[in-house]
């Protein structure tokens, strides 16, 4: 017998509810659509499910909206079912049954991030280690000290080895045999970057070297070094130089290419600064091609910076990258629907419904609060009073009588508008009240240290923290009623 589900939601979503559930037939569960008397199926609560629901007619699980508030346990316990919340949004819902999406791994990855902390010898050991943790907690595995030409940094030694006593690998990079040797004895784990007259320097340390051409574009001095390195069974990396765009980026792919053709058994190392930093792009397009490249390379280290301020993400993005392009592989599929964090100002399916849906809805609509949607067609402020359709935010909120005599309701939906017009323009997924997805381009809510309740109840644990503009709004209706005559 197939399973049986009771989906719970309110009047203005019903007949959608029902539609998406039709297009998903023939499915492997029967079902019953059950509204519970509200309006707004995003309204509903735990505590509201547990007075109005009081039978699931053979049902083995309950659905409930995305956006139900509150612990489910409790009217689980006394349905005798588990209760569990379904997507945010109806039109998800055939991927939250598996259809055309199934659940992606993005634990794994075979590549080595290298963050460099290019100005390390103008920073105090408190500074790089400072540096070393914001890189580390964006995915970096390896924390690479750059060491400038005809710098003094005194403090190399002391840098290293703070950064070991808090358990970071470490590496120095230098084409200055003094500062690698400096920076091994201190205990870095790898040494950047040696080259065939320089090896001498991994006979002196335990570090792993990285070894490059001897001279620009030398492939043949790099496949020497390579002996030499295997001749004496030393572990070590490879890195043949990626060059920048019109300065030699399509030969220096070649010589990536020979040199996996050629030592197939090696790890190898891609610098992608050169790109990332000296082309005037969003990095995260740039960092997806890269390790595209970098997964069918199998290149396995990488080494990347943060100076350019339009690259100050770039560590993270290089983090998600790579775990995209391995599951990808691992599949054997296209990085496409895989996951959308390198989808910063666009995204694969920003309107989730058309203008006319919107409609049907606004004309179900009986309270004078303000909704927003956006589709295809413009921004869309709606409720009882009607609808309005632009492209403007400005324009929109003339159109706004309601919030003549309530400031903070105006600056609500003010933010709102404007928020509403950037999805609009980018073709972003807008929901009201919360914040647009820039994927790994702004850091995870925990790290913006915004309050742990309101973040919990987006996670549906508890009710949502009322707001600035709302409690400002509850005060002033407050006062107004204090008033006398």
């Amino acid at each position: 017998m197939p399973e049986h589900i009771l989906f719970l939601t309110g009047k203005l979503a019903e007949a959608r509810l029902n539609r998406v559930l039709e297009s998903m037939q023939p499915a492997d569960f029967s079902y019953e659509v059950r509204n519970i008397g509200l309006s707004v199926a995003a309204l509903m609560t735990a505590t509201m499910i547990r007075r109005r629901v009081t039978s699931v007619n053979g049902a083995a699980r309950v659905i409930v909206p995305g956006l139900c508030r509150g612990e489910l346990q409790e009217p689980a316990t006394a349905l005798g079912v588990p209760v569990i919340r379904g997507p945010d949004d109806l039109k998800d819902l055939p991927v939250f049954f598996g259809r055309g999406c199934a659940a992606i791994d993005l634990s794994q990855t075979d590549v080595l991030i290298f963050a460099e902390i290019v100005d390390a010898p103008a920073l105090g050991v408190e500074g790089v280690l400072e540096r070393a943790r914001r890189f580390a907690a964006d995915g970096a595995d390896v924390i690479d000290i750059g060491c400038l030409p005809d710098t003094a940094f005194p403090h190399l030694e002391p840098a290293v080895e703070a950064l070991k006593t808090q358990g970071f690998r470490v590496s120095i990079d230098s084409l200055n045999a003094e500062d690698l040797l400096r920076g091994a004895r201190a205990g870095a784990d790898y040494v950047l970057s040696l080259t065939e007259s320089t090896l001498w320097v991994a006979d002196e340390v335990a570090a792993t070297p990285v070894i490059i051409p001897e001279n620009h574009g030398d492939m043949e001095s790099l496949y020497r070094a390579i002996d030499r390195m295997r001749s004496r069974g030393r572990t070590f990396i490879a890195d043949s130089v990626l060059d920048p765009i019109h300065f030699g980026l399509a030969r220096s792919l070649q010589r990536y290419c020979e040199l996996r053709a050629r030592c197939a058994d090696i790890d190898v190392m891609m610098g992608i600064g050169n790109l990332t930093e000296l082309t005037e792009a969003d990095t995260t397009g740039i960092n997806a091609v890269l390790f595209g490249l970098i997964s069918e390379l199998g290149v396995t280290s990488v080494l990347t910076t943060e100076v350019s301020e339009h690259a100050r993400s770039a560590v993270r993005e290089a983090d998600r990258a790579r775990r995209i392009m391995y599951a990808a592989r691992a599949e054997g599929s296209l990085p496409k629907g895989l996951d959308g964090g390198l989808l910063t100002t666009h995204e694969r399916k920003p309107f989730p419904y058309t203008a006319r849906e919107v409609a049907e809805l606004a004309a179900e609509i009986r309270d004078p609060s303000y909704r927003v949607q956006v589709t295809e067609s413009g921004i869309h402020v709606f409720n009882r009073d009607g609808m309005l359709t632009g492209t403007d935010a400005f324009e929109l909120f003339r159109g706004l009588s309601l919030l003549q005599d309530d400031a903070p309701h105006a600056f609500y939906m003010g933010v709102e508008l404007a928020k509403a017009q950037v999805a609009f323009q980018l073709g972003k997924r807008y929901v009201q009240d919360e914040p647009l997805n820039w994927g790994v381009a702004v850091a995870p809510p925990a790290e913006r240290n915004e309050d742990a309740a309101a973040v919990h109840a987006l996670k549906g644990g508890a009710y949502k923290v009322a707001g600035p503009t709302l409690q400002a709004s509850r005060k002033r209706r407050r006062k107004t009623r204090r008033k006398p005559g």
